[in-house]
């Protein structure tokens, strides 16, 4: 039996069977955690349904989830609730910006319409999530997970806008993690390292990231989705009770290193 037995989870955000978001999913169905999904669009439909019957999850508990719409989030947790009556974790696995928004200058590239998108989807739809789930997880001793990444903190090229949503998210993350408290709910992140996914396809120069993430990073090396994966799923079980409002990096160590040496 593992250490997730018993818990449901929804988790927001899978792409593909190499996301993020599935690594986190392949972690919770190994320890025992009954799990829900939805899904952005019919063109992720069959990609998420094909995941949760690997997983042996109940494949009717995929749901449609346009995060830029209240109407949708409410509608997941109205539906989920006719077959669930409680929720225990709410993985948010969303980020997004227009592609023009993440190649070049910051100063290039950014628009009103693009940091207005880009924090839509990628910060304020935790707050939203959270909300709307907030009825379904009071009681529970629940947690809420989102993914973050190091632009939030620090410059990295070409990452433009989706540096400032992630610093938002962050934030986020704090106050939710404050205002819930009282209730039994914890909220955390995970900053995960550089990771080859759908989502990473978008940003420019994405290789060189990946290149110099194996080269400056004390394990020389980056992290794959399984090692989010476990973390996520510690973090998200009563294993850490006592943890919450916290950024965990699962990175190799680059957010350590200021500078980098020759390894001659």
């Amino acid at each position: 039996m593992g250490f997730m037995a018993g818990k449901k989870a929804l988790i927001v955000g899978v792409a593909s069977e190499r996301s993020i978001a599935a690594g986190i999913a392949e972690a919770f169905a190994r320890e025992g955690c009954d799990i829900a999904f939805t899904y952005q669009n019919e063109k992720l439909q069959s990609r998420v349904e094909k995941l949760s019957a690997r997983l042996g999850q109940n494949t009717d508990l995929l749901f449609p989830c346009d995060v830029t719409s209240d109407d949708e989030i409410d509608a997941v947790f109205e539906t989920l609730g006719k077959s669930w009556d409680g929720l225990d974790i709410l993985v948010h696995s969303v980020g997004f910006a227009p592609r023009e928004q993440l190649a070049g200058g910051f100063v290039e590239s950014i628009t009103r319409e693009g940091y207005a998108i880009s924090h839509d989807i990628s910060a304020y739809s935790l707050a939203a999530l959270a909300k709307a789930g907030l009825p379904m997880m009071e009681g529970q001793n629940g947690s809420i997970l989102t993914l973050t990444y190091n632009a939030a903190t620090q410059v990295v090229p070409n990452y433009n806008v989706m540096g400032l949503a992630k610093a938002s998210l962050e934030s986020c993350v704090r106050f939710l993690a404050a205002d819930l408290g009282p209730k039994g709910i914890r909220v955390n992140a995970i900053s995960a390292g550089a990771v080859k996914t759908l989502a990473a396809a978008g940003i420019a120069g994405f290789r060189k990231m990946l290149n110099y993430a194996e080269k400056s990073s004390p394990l020389r090396r980056t992290v794959t989705i399984e090692e989010v994966g476990n973390t996520a799923a510690f973090l998200c079980s009563d294993l850490a009770s006592g943890i919450t409002g916290e950024t965990t990096f699962v990175d190799a160590g680059s957010n350590i290193m200021g500078m980098v040496f020759d390894d001659d």
